[in-house]
């Protein structure tokens, strides 16, 4: 390096106040859910401005009638492995009868374990610690679902125009 170059060194001070993250919530099942959520939960802790926009499959994350009742499917995902050792689960038997549900209930019982909360609770701590949570105009529409049919944490059904413009300058992530 000559010396008229200069280096780049990112700032890491603990004095930045102005951070935003947004979370683009898309799919609804067990295995898609946790990790926005977590994530959610940890900037919040890191006092980072935080919103959660749920979208399409992601709407069963926050709609009352489903959000009970995630699901985690075994099916095309060729990680799955039972919780004890490395013992994978054949692709040929995950489509079979039975297996959806002992998938789900295997996720549901490792996540509590780790004394992590199910769904509706963790959007209940995220809520608390200041986390806003917004649900897609077209997704409400395609599903023909108003806001009495959401998590009542929901701060509004809003179009994705109003949620770029409220994000501007927010780091974002796509789940």
């Amino acid at each position: 390096m000559t010396t008229t170059e200069t280096t780049l060194v990112p700032n890491f001070d603990d004095d930045e106040t102005e951070r935003k993250i947004a979370f683009i919530c898309s799919k609804g099942n067990l295995d898609m859910a946790y990790p926005a959520l977590v994530l959610a939960n940890a900037a919040l802790g890191e006092g980072i401005e935080t919103h959660l926009f749920f979208t399409f499959w992601g709407f069963d994350m926050i709609t009352k009638s489903r959000m009970n009742d995630l699901k985690f499917s075994p099916v095309g995902n060729t990680a799955m492995h039972l919780p004890v050792g490395d013992v994978r689960i054949p692709q040929a038997l995950a489509p079979l009868p039975g297996m959806q549900p002992m998938a789900t209930k295997m996720i549901k019982d490792q996540i509590a374990a780790l004394g992590v909360p199910e769904v509706p609770e963790f959007l209940d701590q995220i809520v608390a610690s200041g986390g806003k949570l917004w649900a897609c105009r077209m997704s409400a529409d395609m599903n023909h679902l108003t806001e009495s049919d959401l998590y009542d944490g929901v701060e509004a059904i809003i179009n994705a125009s109003d949620f770029i413009e409220m994000t501007d300058g927010a780091q974002l992530l796509f789940i």
